[in-house]
């Protein structure tokens, strides 16, 4: 039995020169069926094909039916044949920058281990559910690769960001722009890092590393599992080696992603009048007239839209605790004013809660109140990196909604053929 490296090269399955602008996509999970559909069109290479195949049979067509998932499979062969899409011919491990705005990340993409994810050792911090589970096996088992990425970060690794960047210094392999959440665009870059020695040290550093973290795609990593733990029971010559023992990752240094806010718009006051819900968020929080939006600057801090102006608040000092999920701002907005004033008890289930990413801006909180969708919204500090972490060291879950990554990876760029 083979003993599984934490990370390993692989050969991978990506556009053809000059053809990753054809090809890359946002993510399958970020656009709906019609979003998909309006962005393939006039596109033929758009990896959206494979990704949301819903959008070449007929509208209404349930996006989880069986003729879905075949239908992704031969857009997947069709591309293949064109020679859009090409494997290369040895296990590689490949840099991948992306650049948005003013913001830089540069990260590796590999296939991790998933007896180190089964253990633990890559670092889970929240709940999947199983349907969304069952998706991603189908589509896995349909298109027999891995084609969405996991987002993984390492933390301190000074010698992996320099092998990394050393690698970008030339022109890319790929390279192409793509069109982000809220009209913003995203260029995403790959170079490829064939050298034996580059590979083996770099294979190396991550088996030195305690832990990797999962800071998106809990559902692809769990997919992952099952389908390893299917092939495996069916395979009586497995040896741990098999491209189905990993799964598609991109993994960045911790230090240079960025977690975004995550806010929240509530459909009503559960009953209260005005004054009555003010009187009660007085009692644990110092409340301030703001002039302008309220961007809260620390933990503890948030800004209340209500009824066209800003109110900052901020939460007495003595109610945060010091456990690494209690003291997330999403959970002290939820367990001081959410659910003991607004009455809104599980935000997963509850009707009357809303989240808004903060890369659409504070203005579309203020949208959702004045158009009278909403009564109420509230702005968050952005959960820290070093929060996440803590709370999945802790084998502890993060509430919902808690973390909105930005820049999305691209689908397409690279995928894992098992």
């Amino acid at each position: 039995m083979t003993s599984p490296s934490l990370v390993r090269p692989f050969a991978a399955l990506r556009p053809a020169p000059r053809r990753a602008p054809e090809v890359i996509a946002p993510p399958y999970d970020v656009l709906n069926s019609e979003e998909a559909r309006g962005l393939a069109e006039n596109r033929p290479w758009s990896f959206l094909h494979i990704s949301k195949p819903e959008i070449d049979l007929p509208l209404g067509t349930d996006p989880y039916a069986p003729e879905v998932y075949a239908k992704g499979a031969e857009n997947l062969k069709n591309m293949r044949d064109a020679g859009v899409l090409r494997q290369d011919d040895s296990p590689c491990y490949y840099v991948y920058r992306l650049i948005m705005g003013e913001h830089v990340q540069t990260g590796l993409v590999a296939v991790a281990s998933v007896a180190d994810y089964d253990t633990n050792r890559i670092r889970k911090h929240e709940f999947t559910r199983p349907d969304k589970e069952d998706d991603r096996v189908r589509q896995i088992d349909a298109l027999d690769a891995q084609t969405g990425p996991v987002l993984l970060a390492y933390p301190h690794a000074p010698e992996v960001d320099a092998i990394l960047a050393a690698a970008t210094q030339v022109t890319p392999d790929a390279d192409g722009v793509a069109e982000g959440v809220a009209g913003s665009a995203v260029r995403h870059s790959l170079w490829v890092i064939r050298d034996g020695a580059s590979i083996a040290r770099l294979t190396a550093l991550f088996d030195a590393l305690p832990a990797l973290y999962i800071a998106d795609g809990h559902h692809r990593s769990a997919s992952a599992s099952r389908i390893c733990a299917s092939r495996k029971n069916a395979n009586p010559a497995h040896t741990g080696a098999e491209p189905y023992n990993y799964f598609l990752s991109v993994i960045f240094p911790h230090h240079q992603m960025t977690i975004l806010d995550y806010n929240r718009v509530i459909k009503d006051m559960n009953g209260l009048s005005e004054p009555e819900f003010m009187a009660q968020v007085a009692e644990s929080f110092l409340i301030e007239m703001w002039d302008c939006a309220v961007k809260p600057a620390a933990p503890g801090e948030f800004g209340l839209y209500l009824k066209g102006r800003w109110i900052k608040l901020t939460l007495r000092p003595d109610l945060i605790p010091a456990d690494p999920v209690g003291r997330l701002d999403v959970s002290l907005l939820q367990n001081n004013l959410i659910a003991p004033i607004l009455g809104i008890l599980d935000p997963r289930r509850d009707k009357r809660i809303d989240f808004v990413g903060g890369i659409r801006g504070l203005a579309e909180l203020e949208k959702r109140v004045d158009s009278g969708e909403m009564a109420l919204a509230f702005s968050l500090h952005a959960t820290r990196m070093e929060d996440l972490m803590a709370v999945a060291d802790a084998h502890e879950v993060m509430p919902p909604k808690s973390t909105w990554f930005e820049p999305k990876l691209a689908d397409g760029l690279a995928s894992h053929v098992l």
